[in-house]
Order: C-alpha cells, then sequence, then structure tokens
C-alpha cells in the first residue's frame, strides 16, 4: 500500500490528485485515528501525518490524512492567525496556485474579496500564465504564491507582475523550498530531463533550487522583506506536535506605499 501511494503521488498529473484527494479525505480519519500529531487547519488530530515528496526530497510524517496540509501549510496557517488581521480585515486576495486546504475555507471567509489563478488547477477561477498577468496594477491587500516561482522560467518576471498587481501597503507570502546550505540560488537551463530535476532541483518540474539569497530575489522585485523563523517563534512541543520545519523560513513581502 505505501508503494503504490508514492508512486501515485509521484506520477499522477496535480489536477487528477486533487480531484482523487476528495475522496481519500472522507476515509483518512478513520484510518488514521489518534491524537499523536495536530493540524492547526483542519483541528484534526491522528495517529501519524501521511509521507510526501518526491525521492530526493521524500518525508515521513508530514501530509495531514484530511486536509492534505504540508509542513508549510500549517506554518503558514499559524502566522496568519497568531500575526495578521487575515480573518478580520476587509481585503481583496489574489491566490495563485490556490492550495486545497485553504481554497474552500478563503471561499467562505466573508471578508474577503478572494480570486485565484493558475496555469492548470482545476479550482482556479482564471488560468493564466503567471509571466504576464492579465489583471490590472495596485489591485490586491494581500497575495499568496507559494510553491511556484521554483517553477517558471523567469521567477524574477514573475515576483515583479505580482509587485504590479499588488497595492501600495500591501503584503503577501510567496514561499518557495529553500536549500539554506546554499548561499546562491542555483539553476541551469540546460538540465530538463525530469530525472536530472530531480536529483538537481528536488522535484521534476522544478527549475531552480533557491538558496539563502531568496529575499535578495524578492527585494529585486521591488519588494521589502520580513522573516518569520520558526524555531524562534514557536516552542519545541508544538513544532513536533504540528510537524513544522524547524529551519524552515516564512518571507513576508511589502509593497512600498
Amino acid at each position: 500500500m505505501k508503494k503504490l501511494y508514492k508512486f501515485l503521488l509521484n506520477t499522477l498529473p496535480r489536477p487528477l490528485l486533487i480531484r482523487m484527494s476528495y475522496l481519500f479525505k472522507k476515509i483518512a480519519p478513520i484510518l488514521y485515528k489518534g491524537n499523536k500529531v495536530a493540524c492547526p487547519v483542519c483541528e484534526r488530530s491522528f495517529s501519524k501525518f501521511l509521507s510526501y515528496g518526491s525521492s530526493v526530497a521524500h518525508r515521513e510524517n508530514v501530509l495531514c490524512p484530511y486536509d492534505l496540509t504540508l509542513e508549510r501549510h500549517r506554518l503558514m496557517w499559524l502566522y496568519l492567525q497568531q500575526e495578521t488581521r487575515f480573518f478580520k480585515d476587509k481585503l481583496s486576495l489574489l491566490h495563485i496556485a490556490p492550495e486545497q486546504c485553504f481554497h474552500e475555507k478563503f471561499k467562505a471567509q466573508g471578508n474577503l474579496d478572494y480570486l485565484t489563478g493558475d496555469l492548470v488547477s482545476p479550482i482556479a477561477d482564471l488560468h493564466f500564465d503567471l509571466h504576464d498577468i492579465p489583471l490590472e496594477e495596485d489591485r490586491f491587500d494581500v497575495i499568496f504564491c507559494n510553491h511556484v516561482l521554483e517553477h517558471v522560467d523567469d521567477a524574477l518576471q514573475c515576483m515583479r507582475e505580482l509587485n504590479r498587481v499588488m497595492k501600495p501597503g500591501g503584503w503577501g507570502i510567496f514561499q518557495v523550498p529553500q536549500d539554506l546550505s546554499r548561499e546562491l540560488t542555483y539553476e541551469d537551463p540546460s538540465i530538463t530531463s525530469p530525472e536530472e530535476r530531480e536529483k538537481h532541483f528536488w522535484q521534476k518540474d522544478h527549475v531552480r533550487l533557491f538558496g539563502r539569497d531568496y529575499p535578495e530575489w524578492l527585494k529585486r522585485a521591488g519588494f521589502e522583506v520580513e522573516e518569520f523563523h520558526t524555531t524562534k517563534e514557536f516552542p519545541q512541543q508544538d513544532i513536533e506536535r504540528y510537524r513544522l520545519i524547524p529551519e524552515e523560513i516564512l518571507y513576508i513581502v511589502h509593497k512600498k506605499k
């Protein structure tokens, strides 16, 4: 069963996985009943989480079996709850590549004017290329664009487009896979095969691996950058219970007024 799960996870296209997940979440709470780990997004506890990731970056006990949150989703949710007025203020939100764990919750929030966009996702409102967003400038108070910029041809151009459509004074969260052992982001356009991309960039459809210089990329696109460090903000028992990555840094971008 475990081998089948890993095969489907790493083989099936994302739109199909999204559709299949709605069935799985109906039986998952029964299969993983327990109280060793908890997901703050769905507010459920389990005996354990599922494994997730490519063969190069595979992780055990990280994927919530109900709402499919990963470490990064749970960190972002906790940040939004504890550090922002995201659930209270009237906000216009652009959500690029909307995650299932957030999609329905954000749609149900009466305080949000919520718009989603993606190239192919079946749950997105609009389908477009992030290099050329077909929306007017200075429109959104908040933008989320997570684990997208490692896939695009020109990450800096996409960041500039996100800056363009954000209102002055607006803010956003743009998470990416980040190798903190690297000083500089690693790119090599000659690496084109899925197998080599997985080896070099951690996943077969990634085209770069961001290093510690990721905040500088965001600044070059016109943003101010704030850092939220997991180990500084949460006690060890919470990091373990929510299965967060201790060294993960959440980068919050701001557009100058």
